[in-house]
């Protein structure tokens, strides 16, 4: 059995991540709700942002924790087409839930439904940045904690959505985004802590790129971009009639379900 290493270059590695997804998750939900005070092409675009936000913002937490991990007795590499795919799949996943976020009628269905997206992207983005992962050996996981990172996934990301729409000021965004950067967090440790590596020595060579020939690069592009289109939403103009309506729209929607 491999001995595992999740954080070998100290803690530095979860620290940033996790600030990393909560950047992508404060500017993905503000997306949101930007999208909900808008139409048509505005609002389609809005969307857009907010999947790519959420998805490379997963991603890149994702990535810069795995720079921390190692296994004692192999090197590690990746897959570069499997990385690509995750990111795109993340993206394309958390895209299914935060449009119908967005487009639902019903504001307690789409929460429902848009948590449930964006959980399961959570998670689809993590098995398979998993799968991409090369070494000297075989990866195995326990079903029990791959299923509980799932649940932690959906359930804080439905909490994130919620929160998100029914924000009456910082405070709120604030905490939504911690949610949702927490939520991402601890589904990736969980996810981590589910496996377990049988080594298979060997002194072929392995396939594939290191993570500073490749993740680094591509983690620090990601999040230049996030802090610039953060930068971008927090400067163009925001519709805080239509919040407050959205918001009372919910709540309306919440009291009728309840009784």
């Amino acid at each position: 059995m491999g001995h595992m290493d999740h954080f070998s270059a100290g803690w530095v590695t979860p620290v940033l991540s996790y600030a990393m997804a909560c950047v992508g998750a404060a500017l993905g939900l503000r997306c949101t709700v930007r999208a909900l005070e808008a139409d048509g092409a505005s609002k389609r675009n809005w969307l857009t942002l907010a999947s790519v936000a959420i998805g490379s913002g997963i991603w890149t937490m994702h990535f810069v924790a795995m720079l921390g991990f190692s296994v004692e007795g192999t090197p590690i590499r990746y897959d570069v087409p499997l990385t690509v795919l995750s990111l795109l799949m993340s993206i394309g996943v958390v895209a299914a839930g935060v449009f119908t976020a967005g487009y639902g009628r019903s504001r307690v269905t789409s929460v429902a439904f848009g948590g449930l997206g964006t959980g399961v992207g959570v998670a689809a983005m993590h098995y398979t940045g998993m799968a991409a992962l090369d070494l000297h050996g075989r990866i195995d996981y326990d079903p029990r904690l791959v299923i509980a990172s799932v649940l932690i996934a959906v359930v804080a990301a439905t909490a994130a959505l919620t929160l998100t729409l029914v924000v009456r000021g910082p405070v709120l965004a604030t905490v939504a985004a911690l949610v949702m950067g927490l939520a991402v967090s601890t589904m990736h440790y969980t996810g981590m802590y589910a496996v377990s590596v049988t080594l298979a020595p060997s002194g072929a060579a392995l396939s594939g790129a290191t993570a500073t020939e490749f993740i680094f690069p591509l983690a620090v592009v990601l999040g230049s971009f996030l802090f610039l289109a953060s930068a971008y939403v927090a400067l163009s103009p925001t519709g805080k009639h239509h919040e407050s309506a959205v918001a009372a729209e919910l709540l309306r929607e919440v009291e009728l379900a309840t009784v």
